[in-house]
């Protein structure tokens, strides 16, 4: 019998042109970052990263950046429900305007959400009587990053929901199993793996955002200033190794803990499998 060509070429030339293309556009910029830095002395280069007004951008980047996943976590699983389970006129509507995110430009983005959420606005102008300020505060910040986080969770879980045949939660139910029941028991499950990947690359898509952050940030030092600003401004400072130092530990950061969620990921993989 003859041997079966592939459509695409074979494992080593596409083994070589994967190395050569994720070196070109991913290996070789982020090793740039780490060889600029080498510029500073070690005791430099912990001053730079140890700033005060540094810190504080990490802990609102990082802080702001886990809160709108956690958030996209719940409410772009209900989103997606809605879209799997229910026919509703307008729905047609609804599953496109979720991708809006994705295709729209991150600075009308934030001028949007600014204008929205500002003590005049459609929204702010009903907060601002109740004492909650969004816009130029870190909740405008958690605002802006939940904004462009959520197609990522909602694209992740509803193929997986789509597959998750309804019938299984009509069976949980002639059993006995209440609706709590069912969602820890069946649902759960079965859908948590994507859920975690889907709040995985909203946390990651958040951490670096700029555009749709500093408008509606206000960007007050040690306040509402986000880490990738402190990036910018020592670039215009033409503080070139400053900017990389902090982009390392942001890099080093974002790589710890996307470590730890894929491991997490591939954890519960394991267990579910050992239970089938």
């Amino acid at each position: 019998m003859a041997k079966q060509k592939n459509i695409l070429p074979g494992f080593n030339l596409s083994l070589g042109f994967t190395i050569f293309y994720l070196s070109l556009i991913v290996l070789i910029p982020l090793s740039a970052a780490f060889i600029k830095t080498t510029e500073l002395s070690m005791p430099e280069f912990w001053e730079v990263i140890t700033a005060p007004r540094v810190v504080a951008s990490y802990k609102l980047t990082f802080g702001a950046s886990l809160v709108g996943a956690l958030i996209n976590a719940v409410f772009g699983l209900l989103t997606a429900w809605v879209l799997v389970r229910y026919k509703f006129p307008g729905k047609k509507l609804i599953d496109a305007i979720v991708d809006l995110p994705f295709a729209l430009p991150t600075a009308v983005a934030g001028i949007a959400l600014t204008a929205v959420y500002s003590a005049n606005g459609w929204i702010g102008a009903w907060l601002e009587p109740l004492g909650i300020k969004v816009a130029f505060t870190p909740i405008g910040v958690i605002v802006a990053l939940t904004f462009i986080g959520l197609p990522f969770v909602v694209r992740t879980v509803q193929p997986v929901l789509e597959d998750l045949e309804a019938e299984t939660e009509e069976a949980a139910a002639s059993l006995g199993a209440n609706r709590w029941q069912t969602f820890v028991k069946i649902i759960f499950p079965a859908i948590g793996p994507a859920l975690l990947t889907g709040f995985a690359l909203a946390f990651a898509r958040a951490i670096g955002e700029y555009g749709s952050v500093i408008f509606i940030a206000g960007n007050m030092p040690m306040v509402s200033e986000i880490t990738p600003l402190i990036i910018i401004t020592k670039l215009e400072q033409y503080d070139y190794a400053g900017a990389t130092a902090v982009a390392v530990v942001m890099l080093v950061i974002s790589f710890v803990l996307l470590f730890a969620i894929n491991g997490l990921q591939w954890w519960s993989n394991r267990q579910r499998t050992a239970a089938n």
